[in-house]
């Protein structure tokens, strides 16, 4: 396991007072990557070094640190520029890493799908590219670990034409993949059947919550990013409603460009849903800062006019008088947060009720008999209507469903009197 310092630089007031919080987040990440943490280091100053970001005197310190602790890396919270990072790994003899390789070293660890993989890889490429020098000297001279998993290495010290020819096949291929994907999507839209999405902070329960509504046993873990390649599932409701729950991957402060372009076609899901559950971490002292940072990335996805549940995840952690109190709010008239525990299922109930109203307000009960002689108009109303109960008779079927009734006028004739709700 590589022995990791962290360094922290702040400028404007806002940096100093998050400092302690960014850290302990870039702990967490670096924990996840596979590495130990052994010393933290801050800085406050008036403006960034262009040649080494901190400081001289904080590099020489850095350097003594180095050697004391055996330190393997060096990981900045921030981004570097290439020439910064050169220069660091030149001063304190280590490989230095910033925020954004951290996250990228996660996601080629987590990806499972030849999706994923491409996705992890076209990132990692497009971020190192203009950190290649020569036919990537450093890379060579730094050996393997973290930040140089994905792609590996004998591909980072390939020639920039063979880097870049290689990110325009994957482009290509994502590409074919997006449009697969798309399809699935258009599918799915042309049934009535309507798909919600899970978004979230990294580590909120999002993948615990998954895998309680679905029945799923999908790979949870308290390290960042357990959760990298999408799924979708069906659940259904106690009334027999169901509809589609997306999962997806969790998002994070100052989550990197390059990983938002690479995962466009994942992140897709999330805008073609009817309906977003946004899930925080209640016991985190970030709660707000969390929620606010996943807003804007839904905000620079373009994602602003579905509409969002709030949850409140992992109430099950808090001292039983305050987890009564928070559940107790659930009952409030109006789409106030929700509290709720996805390990235990408290107040899962009110999340599957408001999830009904919202998904199917539209829809209503109704009833129909399809004699055998017109068999062929069943693949056309399952199209149209989501389907509750069927039952053989003697004549041909019944079928109780739901549908907003617009859906159904083709099928008016069928419908048994009475029976509509």
């Amino acid at each position: 396991m590589e022995k990791a310092i962290l360094v922290n630089l702040a400028v404007r007031k806002q940096e100093k007072e998050e400092a302690e919080e960014s850290m302990a987040e870039l702990a967490g990440l670096a924990v996840s990557a596979g590495a130990t943490v052994v010393e933290k280091v801050f800085q406050s100053r008036n403006n960034i070094n262009p040649k080494y970001f901190i400081g001289e005197g904080k590099v020489q310190e850095l350097s003594a640190l180095v050697k004391k602790t055996q330190a393997d890396l060096v990981i900045f919270d921030h981004n570097l520029s290439p020439g910064q990072q050169r220069s660091l790994e030149e001063a304190l003899k280590v490989k230095v890493l910033d925020r954004t390789q951290i996250i990228l070293d996660i996601f080629a660890q987590r990806a499972r799908t030849n999706e994923g993989k491409l996705q992890v890889e076209l990132a990692q490429l497009t971020y190192l590219l203009p950190r290649l020098k020569g036919k990537g000297q450093a890379l060579s001279r730094l050996g393997g670990g973290i930040g140089t998993r994905g792609p590996g290495e004998k591909k980072l010290e390939e020639d920039r034409r063979r880097i870049t020819d290689r990110i325009t096949k994957i482009k290509r291929e994502i590409d074919g993949l997006q449009k697969r994907r798309a399809r699935q999507r258009e599918g799915r839209k042309k049934s009535p059947v309507p798909t919600v999405s899970l978004v979230g902070y990294t580590s909120a329960g999002k993948s615990t919550l998954f895998n309680f509504l679905t029945r799923e046993n999908r790979y949870t873990s308290p390290h960042l990013f357990a959760t990298l390649d999408p799924m979708v599932r069906r659940v259904t409701l106690t009334s027999g409603l169901y509809f589609f729950l997306s999962d997806t991957v969790g998002f994070i402060k100052k989550l990197p460009i390059e990983l938002i372009s690479a995962f466009r076609a994942t992140l897709e899901e999330i805008r073609e849903a009817d309906c977003l559950i946004h899930i925080t971490d209640v016991t985190s002292a970030e709660a707000l800062e969390q929620a606010a940072a996943v807003d804007k990335v839904l905000e620079d996805l373009g994602i602003t006019d579905l509409p969002v549940i709030k949850a409140y995840n992992k109430i099950d952690l808090l001292p039983e008088g305050e987890k009564k109190e928070l559940l107790a709010r659930n009952s409030s008239e109006g789409y106030q947060p929700l509290y709720i525990s996805a390990l235990t299922g408290e107040g899962l109930d009110v999340l599957k009720d408001r999830l009904r109203k919202i998904l199917f307000r539209n829809f209503e009960s109704f009833r129909l008999r399809i004699p055998k002689s017109r068999a062929e108009i069943i693949n056309s109303l399952i199209r149209k209507a989501i389907i509750i109960r069927k039952t053989e008779i003697a004549e041909g079927w019944e079928y109780q469903v739901m549908a907003e009734k617009a859906n159904l006028f083709p099928y008016l004739s069928y419908v048994q009197k009475g029976e509509s709700r």
